[in-house]
């Protein structure tokens, strides 16, 4: 909550219940939820919340840098809360997103002629895979 606060801060944003819902909400689940999930976990504590507020609260965040959004092809946006360097794991079955952390990963070079083109903001590796219990299921 701590990193919330300062970053509304940071940014001129109100802290307000719904705001805070959302964000513990977003906290409480390590799937990568959509929208609609986290609207889905924040009515129950704020039945009159609606997923208009929630869809715009989760976007101001991503454009603060508050959260991440992970695009997935066929999921629409998911978001992240994890602020600390990593990286993602998608599963091609199930559709799963997972975090994980490689060094080397995180100091890979960008190269000369992207560096030319474009101010790089940030790095993140993507793999594609088939988790264990896809594995399991054939």
């Amino acid at each position: 909550m701590e990193n919330f606060i300062t970053q509304c801060k940071k940014y001129n944003l109100r802290i307000t219940p719904q705001r805070t819902a959302v964000y513990k909400a977003l906290m409480e689940d390590k799937t990568h939820p959509t929208a609609d999930a986290v609207y889905q976990n924040v009515k129950k504590d704020c039945p009159n919340i609606s997923l208009d507020t929630v869809n715009r609260t989760l976007i101001s965040f991503s454009e603060f840098g508050i959260i991440d959004t992970v695009m997935c092809s066929g999921q629409g946006k998911k978001y992240d809360p994890n602020s600390k360097p990593h990286h993602h794991l998608k599963c091609v079955k199930c559709g799963k997103i997972s975090d994980f952390y490689h060094q080397k990963y995180d100091s890979l070079k960008v190269p000369s002629e992207v560096e030319e083109e474009f101010t790089v903001l940030n790095k993140k590796v993507v793999l594609t895979v088939v988790c264990k219990k896809c594995n399991k299921k054939g």
